[in-house]
């Protein structure tokens, strides 16, 4: 675990990052933008096929008009509502391949995979702040005197809007949705449990985008918290604004989302990771109010984690 600290540590740890005095109203502010957000959307037909699921590409219009893009995968020949599960992915990546899609489908299990703006995939990033726009999304926005300009505001919110889009459709029973990703994807599931109560699971996987301040306090030019790093070391050499950074980041911070969970929570962290390090998990967990299971990987850090896929799928089919 390197510096980090013992697993009884963890379980008590509060967190250390900033929230803002106005969380609640920004995000009661955001979710009511979305609201006038149609949940219409476009199908077209993938490339890929398979005997056991219908493939699609989806498009919808997310907040500031960005177009948004999510891999849909629904079993053939549904002839009931089934479960539904939003999937999301990790920093920098995209929605993945169809084929880990199909094995849910072939479960009964209804697919819609979300593509974060202006990384690995297909979804437009079309936001325009004031600032440092190099060398992460976590800053993006944090020079912009207005908040809602963060990046990850806007991917939070189209997480949400993914759910909603998914609970619409005619096969699928909205009472039945549960969230899951890995990393920044584990960070996203929690965030959309959050902020749409009616998500029944969340599967988060070493979640990513929390306890910044904590981040920073470990060795985080080798973390997946490195931009503010370089942000700090670029644009604020002497700390001036360090209060005032990490309060700003604590609008995206999921640890302060994580007690606004209704779902039922099956949370994953390996205790060896050093990319997103245990503390700032555990920041989040330790928030979670509503029903939960720890999954330790005391040996394991942030990478391939066995068994996992069966737990994952397991959860899934007693939604």
């Amino acid at each position: 675990m390197g510096n980090d600290m013992s697993l009884a540590e963890l379980k008590q740890y509060g967190g250390k990052s900033s929230r803002p005095a106005d969380f609640d109203s920004y995000w009661k502010r955001a979710l009511q933008e979305l609201e006038a957000q149609p949940l219409e959307y476009e199908l077209v037909p993938a490339g890929f096929t398979s005997p056991l699921a219908d493939c699609y590409h989806l498009y919808f219009t997310g907040t500031g008009g960005a177009r948004i893009h999510a891999k849909f995968v629904k079993p053939k020949n549904l002839t009931s509502k089934g479960p539904g599960m939003a999937m999301f992915h990790g920093y920098s990546c995209d929605s993945g391949d169809w084929s880990d899609k199909v094995n849910y489908a072939a479960h009964g299990i209804t697919v819609l995979a979300m593509d974060c703006r202006g990384q690995g995939g297909l979804s437009e990033d079309n936001l325009t702040v004031q600032g440092t726009t190099i060398r992460g999304h976590i800053i993006r926005g944090i020079d912009d005197p207005n908040p809602d300009k963060l990046y990850f505001r806007n991917v939070f919110l189209d997480t949400v809007q993914t759910v909603r889009i998914l609970m619409s459709m005619e096969y699928v029973d909205p009472a039945r949705i549960g969230v899951h990703g890995l990393s920044q994807g584990g960070a996203l599931a929690i965030a959309c449990a959050a902020l749409e109560p009616r998500v029944k699971l969340a599967v988060p996987v070493y979640p990513f985008l929390a306890d910044y301040r904590r981040a920073w306090e470990l060795d985080i030019t080798t973390s997946a918290y490195e931009e503010i790093h370089y942000y700090f070391r670029f644009f604020d050499p002497h700390h001036l604004r360090e209060d005032e950074i990490f309060t700003k980041l604590g609008y995206i911070d999921i640890q302060n989302l994580a007690d606004r969970i209704e779902a039922k929570v099956l949370f994953v962290t390996g205790l060896a990771d050093t990319i997103c390090p245990p503390s700032t998990q555990f920041a989040v967990y330790n928030k979670i109010r509503s029903e939960k299971e720890l999954l330790v990987y005391h040996e394991y850090g942030h990478e391939y984690l066995p068994y996992l896929g069966d737990r994952t799928l397991q959860a899934f089919l007693k939604l």
